[in-house]
Order: structure tokens, then sequence, then C-alpha cells
């Protein structure tokens, strides 16, 4: 727990022989128990699959029911939820669960009931599952638990809250573990994983620069505790919190180290490219990593950035696809914030569909549940949307009133890339006549007689879309009809 985990673990192996000198195969599989679990923790897992195979069979030679045929069980459980076998994975941890109660054995119902848990929440069980992860944070919190377990369960636990975007559930239980944390300073072990738990909530509500410390913080322990996975997690988030804050090369630097760490760099280094004017790369990278990843929920990880990446390099084919995929993810599992992360999209592929009205009330909704998850940056980013679709619909003032808005909270958040882009949203269109690039495809079509139906199969678009674009066209231009549509076309060299 104080990070001498060689020393730990040299300990661990030597008590593990002296109970085999002793003729006590039960303690020592516990021994070899905990020392897989370790080698897993640290990655090291050709170690932790012998120490794994030691125990197994140590415990067939024992006699009788005990309690370590139930730890036993938890490898599988393990197993079976990364082979995708949540069925299997759950029934393992139930096994256990019952043996634990059987014999007493508070760590290890502790251990069984959250494995539960997140099998349940994995196969979309997303409220039983989180019922049975509260379930056992209650006996860690009350401290009926060893200090290890109560490590494993806390991170755990607020890892498959977070997974679910049960932001509130996760908030909480991060704030019990903070407190568990200090009140033992010494300790190295869990703390790193805490760290970055804590400047991910902070992100979220928009506390950026205490954020940036609570990751370098989380950083150092866990490079500290030799807890590699934490480490690429807590330079990721330095990744994101620089990008968000225009600082590029720190973010590159940072995505690049936890890359180098395990960790994988994309949404976020994807991100960094849009911004940087690369969208043909982050188009491929996140093409390619969503063609290569199956879980659902890692998915929605990824869905909303390609949707924006998508939309900024035109395709709102592709965009829409990905926002069905999301919509559809989100009907599985229960989560607010999910909803959120819908409505948001659906309301940026209408806007760039050319439906600025369908697009509006979508987006109103999202930022009304960004604003009550706390978000002020995801709130702010849906209020510049709003923006572009009220001025496409000619409502220069309240586009106005919605990009002041948002420059102030950009502003207070320190978002020095979002600030460069409502600048350039601030001024209506150099352009006389304010139309999209898309509009001047459709524009030029029209007036060379092409009939919705020809411009759609020609734009490969649906009929339904060249509707909409028309009209927003007539709209912009204040005209009533086609033929005037052409006239001013032809007077202001469109086509």
């Amino acid at each position: 727990m104080v990070g001498r985990e060689d020393e730990w673990a040299s300990l661990l192996e030597r008590e593990h022989h002296l109970r085999l000198d002793n003729d006590e195969p039960l303690p020592a599989v516990r021994c070899a128990f905990w020392l897989c679990l370790n080698l897993t923790l640290r990655g090291e897992l050709a170690r932790a699959t012998g120490w794994l195979g030691r125990a197994q069979r140590l415990l067939q030679r024992a006699q009788g029911d005990c309690v370590e045929r139930g730890y036993m069980l938890m490898p599988a459980a393990v197993r079976h939820e990364i082979g995708g076998d949540h069925e299997a994975a759950h029934a393992a941890a139930a096994e256990a669960a019952s043996i634990a109660e059987r014999f007493g054995d508070a760590d290890l119902l502790a251990l069984a009931v959250h494995a539960q848990g997140t099998a349940l929440i994995k196969s979309g069980r997303v409220g039983e599952g989180l019922a049975l992860l509260d379930e056992a944070m209650v006996a860690v919190t009350a401290g009926e638990v060893s200090p290890m377990v109560t490590g494993i369960v806390y991170c755990s636990v607020i890892e498959g809250c977070q997974e679910v975007y049960a932001v509130r559930r996760a908030q909480e239980w991060t704030d019990a573990l903070t407190r568990w944390c200090e009140e033992q300073p010494d300790m190295v072990a869990f703390t790193g994983r805490c760290l970055v738990h804590r400047a991910e909530i902070m992100q979220l509500h928009g506390e950026w620069d205490a954020a940036l410390v609570e990751a370098r913080r989380a950083g150092k322990r866990s490079t500290q505790g030799m807890n590699l996975v934490a480490a690429a997690e807590a330079r990721y988030r330095e990744g994101e919190l620089h990008r968000l804050q225009g600082d590029f090369e720190a973010a590159e630097a940072a995505y690049r180290e936890a890359s180098m760490h395990g960790a994988e760099p994309h949404p976020g280094l994807a991100l960094l490219r849009l911004a940087q004017g690369k969208g043909d790369v982050a188009a491929t990278a996140l093409q390619r990593i969503i063609g290569e990843t199956t879980d659902p929920l890692r998915r929605v990880r990824l869905l909303p950035a390609f949707v924006e990446v998508m939309l900024a390099a035109g395709d709102v084919e592709q965009a829409r696809t990905a926002c069905r995929e999301l919509e559809e993810i989100a009907a599985a599992y229960e989560s607010p914030m999910l909803r959120a992360m819908v409505a948001d999209a659906r309301g940026a592929v209408a806007l760039a569909d050319g439906d600025a009205r369908a697009a509006l009330p979508l987006l109103r909704q999202a930022g009304q549940a960004w604003q009550e998850h706390r978000a002020p940056y995801e709130a702010t980013r849906v209020r510049v949307l709003v923006a572009q679709a009220c001025r496409v619909l000619g409502d220069e003032e309240s586009a106005e009133l919605e990009l002041e808005a948002a420059r102030g909270s950009f502003k207070a958040l320190g978002a020095a890339t979002e600030l460069a882009r409502i600048d350039a949203l601030g001024q209506p269109a150099a352009e006389p006549h304010g139309l999209t690039a898309r509009e001047l495809e459709v524009l030029r079509l029209v007036a060379a007689g092409a009939t919705n139906k020809a411009i759609a199969a020609d734009l490969v678009l649906s009929e339904r879309t060249v509707d909409r674009h028309v009209s927003n066209i007539l709209t912009k231009l204040r005209v009533r009809s086609r033929s005037a549509a052409t006239a001013y076309a032809y007077e202001h060299q469109l086509v």
C-alpha cells in the first residue's frame, strides 16, 4: 500500500513456500491468488498466469469445500469479462459471492458483488448493475474489508460508473475515495487512479486548471506505484486539458506519452488534428479505431468525436450513421448524460443537413441537459450551434446574443481554441449571400434548371434534404421562387 510492491511480492512468495513446507495448501493458494492479481495489475501477464496455474493445481489437491474456491472463481470471471461473455462472468461472480456468504468472507463478497455489477452493466442491465456496485461500496465505506480490497473496489466501481456516464454516482464515490486516500498520506497504491478520476470530473465541471494539477499528480503517483495503466490515463487527461486550452504542442506531447504507456490517444488526438486543420488525418484515425472497436461502451467514447469530424469534413451521411448508432447504444443504457450526447449529435447533424428548425429543439434539449450535469464547456458549444441555427433562420439578433454569451463562457473556461472559432462566427458572413458550400452547390444546380430529384441524385442526398436546402437558399437570398434565386445567382456571379 505504500508503494514497496517488489518487497511485498517477495514476502508473499516466501510465505507461499513456507505454507507449502508446513503442508498448508489453502493459505498457499491465497498467496498465489494475490501474487496473480498484483502481477496482472502491473501488466506482467505471463508471471500472473503462472501463479494462477499453480494456485489452481494446489486447489485441486484440497479436500472438501473452502472459501479459496471462491477466490479462484474471480480470475475466471475476469477472463469471461475480457472475452465479452458477460453472462458467464456474472455466473462465476455470483457463485463466488455465494461461497463468500457461506464462509462469512467480507473481502471475497465485496470483490464478487462488484464483479457481478460490472457484468450486468456490460450486458446492458445498468440499473441492476449499479445497484450491486453500490452494495459493494457499502461494505467498503463501512470499513468491513481489507485495504487492498477497499482500493480495488473503489477504483473499479468508479470506473464502472464513468463507463456508463453515471457521473453523479462517480463523483460521489470519487469524493469518498479521496477522503480515504487523504486519511492515509503515506499510501501510494490506488491514489493515482483516484486523482485521474478527480481530474476527469473536474474537467467536466469546467475546473480545468485544478484538473491539470490533479492529472499531473496522478501521473507521478501512478509511476511511483508502478501502475502504468493509470499513468497512461493521467497523461491522456493532461492532453485533453491542454487541447481544450489551446496549447497544442503540450497536448501532442501528452497524447504521445500516453500512447507509449499503452493508452489509446484517440479520440483526443483526432480532435487535436481537427483543430489543427488536419481533418483528413482525424477522419482516417477515427475510422480505423472505430472499425476495430466492438464494445458498445468503448464505441460511445469515440462516436461523438466521429460525428464532429465527419461534419467538419462535410460528410453528413457518415455523421448521421454514427449518430444513429449512438442513439441505439443510449437506448440500451440508462444514462441521462448519454441522452444529452445523443441530442447534441442529432442537433448538429440536423443543422449541417440544412434543417435548422428541426435542429433547434434538439440543441435546446442538449444544452439544458449539459447544464444539469454542470458541464459548462459542452453547454457552451451547444449555444454556438444554436446561434448558427438562428442565423440560418434569419434571426440575427438572437444569434448575436447566443454568441455573446458563449464568448463569455469560453473566456471564463480558458477555451482558447473555441474563442478563436467563435470570433470567426461572430460576424455575419462576408459574402452577401451567406450560403454554405453545400447550399451554393444546390443553387448552381437550380440555376442550371435541375429538379430537386435530379439534384438529390447528383449530390447523393435525399430529396427531403434538397428541399430543405432550397428553402434555406430562398430564405437567405430573400427571394420567393427558384427563378428569382437563379437570377440572383447570375447577377452576383455565383454561376
